[in-house]
């Protein structure tokens, strides 16, 4: 491995480009894990991730809580590509890409709403909400052989979805989304368990901003917690002040620690013991004691449903699970779904929703958007904070070729069972899935 470090420092960028083994490097016997931070500011690294990441793994396009009625849809951006998300006049949930297969321009020009049909404004071709072709100017001059049926909106070659959640992926061959999530269905049952019916939904409004790093860094931050003690302690300052004991054993702060999971696939998550006062929890001082016969009935609902164990499961413990490449499921103060797209090197736009069950009351859902705004919001607690750390790594990428490591060996030592949230062993799960992929592609 010291080999390799002396030798890519005295490297152009394209001689260090042609071996992407060179990119993340572990010894084991060394207990050493490193990443050459080039991969955070490289225009071809990006570009071979659209082509092997991106266009091959199960990405996130939307919640069919969002598209409930036949004629709803959303427009979104889906790994790089412009793709109308909606639900057909049969009721049918479909994922077609928002190009009009005459000259290419966007069909659908709304980010939501409900149609019973989509209209491209260039020539005025139009199409069902299936994607098939309805009409379009002077058709018949295109003379008997042009076939109406192959002229329709180009639909996702998969389109899978896993309680409410739809992923799309541009390889027809890829495998089932099933066998693709692996150990995070667990957790996403998990999340999901806290509805009595098993609906969530998404709450009503979006979240949307950029941060100047690369889309790398939101998935290690996403379950990092080493950084929270630090990054955070604004606050774990507010929540010791409204009565929640942060204390652990021997002084430390923060309650007992997680663990970090490797799920499979390149999946991970923080399994943690409850510390961020979540409106399904014991830890209610965060929302005052008129809330507290309100959170008792929510968690005897759950133990009568699920059990004493399961609601345990469900109501005591928090997580952050990122299914690879680029969505973070928060279930923590409240339900987030976190989507991260990279728009360059250095830059990504970052898209986030809450989430709740549908039989939730009004106040309930009041409590639980005022943890999403409060923590995980782009003006709340922890997101601000996150936010500088990111752009301040990405700042200090550019003297890659002089100081060339990112060190993600904490708790190596350890066996894989042993590794806590604080250690890097989960994010390293992220960062072996990554090199497969960019190294078979080679």
């Amino acid at each position: 491995m010291e080999a390799i470090m002396a030798e890519n420092k005295g490297r152009t960028k394209g001689e260090t480009m042609r071996n992407s083994s060179e990119w993340v490097l572990e010894d084991r016997g060394a207990d050493q894990f490193l990443v050459n931070r080039q991969v955070f500011i490289s225009d071809d690294i990006l570009q071979k991730e659209w082509d092997v990441i991106f266009r091959t793994c199960w990405i996130y396009i939307g919640h069919g809580s969002e598209i409930r009625n036949p004629g709803d849809f959303r427009t979104r951006k889906v790994a790089g590509r412009q793709m109308i998300f909606c639900r057909d006049k049969d009721g049918a949930v479909r994922a077609m890409l928002n190009v009009c297969p005459h000259r290419g321009a966007l069909v659908c020009r709304e980010r939501e709403g409900n149609a019973r049909g989509f209209f491209c404004m260039y020539h005025g071709w139009t199409f069902q909400t299936d994607g098939s072709l309805r009409s379009g100017p002077g058709l018949d001059a295109y003379g008997p052989k042009f076939d109406k049926a192959s002229h329709g909106l180009v639909q996702a070659p998969r389109l899978e979805h896993y309680r409410d959640f739809y992923f799309i992926n541009f390889d027809p061959n890829a495998v089932s989304l099933s066998d693709y999530l692996a150990g995070a269905k667990e957790y996403i049952d998990i999340v999901v368990d806290q509805s009595p019916s098993g609906q969530m939904e998404i709450v009503s409004g979006t979240q949307e901003y950029d941060i100047k790093a690369n889309w790398k860094l939101l998935v290690e931050n996403s379950v990092d917690d080493y950084h929270i003690i630090t990054t955070h302690s604004t606050w774990i300052n507010y929540m010791s002040n409204s009565g929640v004991d942060m204390r652990r054993p021997k002084g430390s702060l923060l309650p007992s620690l997680g663990a970090g999971k490797n799920l499979g696939n390149g999946h991970l998550t923080t399994d943690n013991p409850n510390y961020r006062g979540r409106p399904v929890a014991r830890w209610i001082s965060v929302y005052g004691e008129e809330a507290k016969e309100d959170i008792d009935n929510i968690r005897a609902e759950l133990v009568a449903r699920l059990g004493e164990a399961r609601a345990a499961r469900v109501a005591d413990t928090n997580r952050n699970l990122v299914i690879f490449p680029n969505l973070v499921i928060n279930d923590g103060s409240s339900v987030t779904v976190r989507n991260f797209t990279p728009v360059s090197p250095g830059l990504m736009k970052v898209t986030s929703w809450a989430l709740g069950p549908v039989e939730e009351t009004e106040a309930q859902r009041a409590r639980r958007l005022h943890a999403f705004l409060t923590f995980y919001g782009p003006g709340g607690f922890a997101t601000p904070d996150d936010v500088a750390a990111l752009e301040a790594a990405q700042e200090g990428y550019a003297a890659w070729r002089e100081a060339p490591w990112n060190d993600l060996s904490r708790g190596m030592y350890k066996s894989e069972d042993d590794q806590l949230d604080t250690d890097e062993g989960h994010i390293r799960t992220f960062w072996r899935r990554w090199k497969d992929l960019m190294e078979t592609a080679a």
